[in-house]
């Protein structure tokens, strides 16, 4: 035995065997060791092992995805028993990885809430660094304070708004943990639901709400309210008239009310319309089929024109009703705010539609 430690003393790797051997087992290649971190250098890692040996981690053994700094505590597996240096070679790379998989199940199973930072953005998402591991939080996954709105979809400007993240940090639910196929999926928006699930449970359909307008994109308005709630405005729900671009009617910070008609889970919709008085129930005391009328043009459709005939009533004169000739191309027929005097044809109150004519207005007046 004294001549075992006697050679064994001649290493750091020495004092670490014998200690090995006192406790009743040695290191080999394959364990796994905890240490701490004492440098770290352009293309390699050194690792104090308890304090009774030395161990380095360099060139492909170290892992990418982890950013280490002096101090940090980590787990490396043994490669090589005893190097040039008399040191442990160890690696980084699947160090404790089944401990960590196990640890993620864990997390994922019991709908744990763990603190994860933002570490890289991309046009699908962002990646979230948690328990060692690097999981893909989606767009989609984003609470509602965090996912980018930006009108169009533009791709492009959703990256910048997503990289203004990177850096932060979030509290996350994991929602998918496949080791076998290397998948992590995390979610923000879970967390945000379960925090809202009993504010959201003091509303039903019908209940009006007073908010602030946080985003105006091309489909509607979002509408602050209550506790962080949150609710879509779409466009058919902002006001009872034809609306081209919900920017000319709203705008963020505008203060509006509201009537809830939808829920579903986290999902709040709304419509303003609904609390004011829907016009088209007084169309008929204003308007009459065979009326010539002074009307505005709001739109040019390949089928025909929209025509405004006051703020809130407008009417549809299809392209079969423009000219006793055929027409092939309504933009040379009409433009935008171009003026006409047209003939009602049709009112259907019920479905918002007054049919108009150009053609037999003309032809009346000869």
């Amino acid at each position: 035995m004294t001549k075992l430690k006697t050679e064994k003393d001649s290493s750091a790797l020495g004092k670490l065997l014998i200690e090995h051997e006192e406790l009743g087992h040695f290191p080999k290649v394959g364990d796994v060791l905890k240490g701490v971190v004492i440098a770290v250098g352009r293309n390699e890692v050194r690792v104090d092992i308890n304090g009774i040996a030395i161990g380095i981690v360099r060139g492909p053994e170290l892992d990418p995805a982890v950013d280490l700094h002096v101090g940090d505590e980590v787990e490396t597996t043994v490669i090589e028993l005893d190097n040039e240096f008399g040191e442990l070679e160890l690696s980084l790379r699947g160090a404790g990885k089944k401990r960590s998989w196990d640890k993620l199940r864990e997390l994922f199973t019991a709908g744990t809430v763990v603190p994860s930072k933002i570490v890289e953005a991309n046009k699908g998402g962002l990646l979230v660094r948690l328990e060692n591991a690097t999981a893909f939080l989606p767009v989609s996954q984003l609470s509602p304070e965090n996912y980018p709105r930006v009108s169009g979809g533009e791709k492009t400007k959703i990256l910048e708004k997503l990289r203004e993240l990177v850096g932060t940090n979030v509290d996350v639910k994991l929602i998918d943990v496949n080791e076998e196929e290397d998948r992590l999926i995390a979610s923000e928006k879970a967390v945000w639901e379960t925090k809202q699930e009993s504010v959201i449970s003091k509303y039903k359909i019908g209940d009006n709400v007073e908010g602030d307008v946080t985003a105006v994109t091309d489909f509607g308005a979002f509408v602050k309210f209550d506790e962080g709630l949150e609710g879509l405005v779409h466009i058919s729900e902002i006001a009872w008239q034809r609306i081209e671009d919900p920017h000319d009617i709203l705008h963020v910070g505008d203060r509006v009310r509201a009537e809830i008609i939808n829920l579903e889970g986290s999902k709040i919709f709304l419509s303003m319309k609904r609390l004011v008085e829907d016009p088209w129930r007084r169309v008929a005391a204003k308007y009459k089929v065979g009326q010539k009328v002074h009307g505005k043009v709001l739109k040019i459709n390949p089928f025909g024109l929209f025509v405004e005939l006051d703020p809130e009533i407008h009417g549809l004169a299809h392209i079969s009703e423009l000219s006793s000739k055929p027409v092939r191309d309504v933009h040379e027929f009409a433009r935008i705010n171009d003026e006409f005097e047209f003939m009602i044809v049709s009112i259907d109150p019920d479905n918002h539609r007054l049919g108009l004519s150009l053609r037999r207005a003309k032809e009346d007046t000869k």
